[in-house]
């Protein structure tokens, strides 16, 4: 009797003693070890083709007090003018600050996600969320003060995952296009907000959604728009950025879906292309008539791919990615009479490179960005690969960087934002603030122009004066 007493009590014994460590274990621990990275795991489905019963017409625009900055400089789209993250526009930035940092001009709340600001002639413009409408809502700021100056919508039912926002516009000779988390793709006059023209790309191309929606940027060359639906005969397509209609598409022979990825330009031996990542591998288009020129197949989709491919000199470009065991990748391109094409060239292991999210820096002969390995460190890498520097006990974690008037603007994911000498020499950190305190995720890509520098967190947008004449 004894004996079965204590084999009854020993497993309950066990039992509270474990609920006890457990709960002292996740009361201690950051709350972030717990966060569910994979869609479908936190509560939310993974996305499904649109189903909202409402007609896809965007609404009038909406005037609200704000009007243009008179300010000069542009950050027309994804990684700026040049698509190459750097602002070379010739504004001197602050060197030092006060304790509480450089002047905040403006902050305002948006919806949760990722997606970023372009800035033209004195405006901001962003693919926000409007829940209450259930409608994706492009948003004109002034860049001065942040007052709003229009705003535009159409309808689309989105569930949070991970974030509901993702993309940054293209300012286009007085046109902004748009790529909304479910593959819309919308063209807004930039002056008043009407909208020009619309359409699913799930819809027109047969694209899928995917894991975390749509992360593509528009890309918009010589008055073309260059999207990556991914259809089942549709890997590249190019539109008139004007009516929206289209000029030439690129086969997709070998099926392949779209990833978080951006489309980028880059030039060989005198052939400009269109390179993209895209599930099964990464291609390169012709740029005068969306010729697939060669495509490979060494780097696939590794649970998610969202760098873009970085053009080097001599015909090089490097691939990254940071789940799992990925890490990078060479690819250099060739040229055998009229074929051209390209072939894997090395890689990297995660230890030495991995970016997860954001697309590195190629500046003066050396490759610089975020290391997700040892927790999210900033590196600078020579053309072989080789590691010239890190930073340190300075960790960033996922955030985003670009570089101006010869300084890198790394803001780390949790709100801090550091600057550093750009170059090959050592980690030369110059000035540091606190833009969030607490930041959350402050994952989306940044904006400069006039040494304003648009950054934001998971709900907050800021602007930040970093200026030298400001100081």
């Amino acid at each position: 009797m004894k004996k079965r007493q204590l084999t009854s009590i020993i497993p309950a014994s066990l039992a509270v003693i474990g609920a006890v460590v457990l709960l002292f274990w996740t009361s201690w621990a950051p709350s972030d070890q717990f966060a569910l990275r994979e869609p479908g795991q936190d509560g939310t489905p993974e996305t499904s083709g649109d189903t909202d019963p409402r007609e896809l017409v965007a609404g009038d625009p909406i005037l609200g007090p704000g009007i243009p900055a008179s300010i000069p400089g542009q950050w027309v789209s994804f990684r700026g003018p040049g698509r190459d993250a750097i602002c070379d526009a010739g504004v001197p930035l602050g060197r030092q600050w006060p304790s509480d940092g450089p002047p905040v001009l403006w902050q305002i709340e948006v919806e949760e996600g990722y997606a970023s600001a372009a800035i033209a002639d004195g405006r901001v413009f962003f693919l926000d969320y409007d829940r209450q409408e259930l409608a994706d809502t492009i948003r004109c700021l002034s860049l001065s003060d942040g007052q709003e100056i229009w705003r535009n919508s159409y309808p689309v039912q989105i569930t949070p995952n991970h974030g509901i926002t993702r993309t940054m516009p293209v300012v286009h000779n007085g046109t902004v296009i748009t790529i909304g988390p479910r593959c819309h793709v919308a063209a807004w006059e930039a002056e008043t907000g009407q909208n020009l023209w619309l359409f699913s790309m799930v819809q027109r191309y047969g694209s899928q959604e995917r894991q975390w929606y749509t992360g593509q940027c528009p890309l918009v060359d010589e008055d073309r728009l260059i999207l990556a639906p991914c259809g089942p005969d549709s890997l590249l397509v190019a539109l008139d950025y004007r009516t929206g209609e289209e000029i030439w598409r690129t086969p997709n022979p070998r099926g392949w879906v779209k990833t978080h990825s951006s489309v980028m330009l880059a030039e060989f031996e005198g052939q400009r292309m269109y390179v993209y990542c895209g599930t099964g591998g990464t291609a390169g288009v012709a740029a005068d008539d969306g010729t697939l020129l060669w495509d490979e197949t060494s780097w696939t989709e590794n649970f998610a791919t969202s760098p873009s491919p970085l053009p080097l000199p001599d015909g090089r470009f490097l691939l990254s990615s940071g789940y799992g065991t990925v890490g990078a990748m060479w690819l250099q391109m060739e040229k055998n009479g009229d074929q051209m094409l390209a072939r894997a060239d090395g890689q990297l292991d995660r230890r030495d490179f991995n970016s997860e999210q954001h697309t590195p820096v190629f500046y003066k002969g050396h490759i610089f960005g975020i290391r997700k390995h040892r927790g999210g460190q900033f590196v600078c890498l020579d053309l072989q690969g080789n590691e010239v520097w890190n930073s340190g006990q300075d960790r960033f974690g996922h955030g985003p960087y670009l570089i101006a008037d010869d300084l890198l603007l790394i803001l780390g994911e949790d709100g801090e934002l550091v600057a550093a000498d750009a170059t090959a020499e050592e980690y030369r950190p110059v000035w540091r603030t606190r833009v969030y305190d607490p930041g959350h995720e402050a994952w989306g890509p940044m904006a400069i122009a006039s040494g304003l520098l648009i950054v934001r967190d998971m709900t907050r947008m800021t602007c930040l004066d970093l200026r030298r004449s400001a100081n």
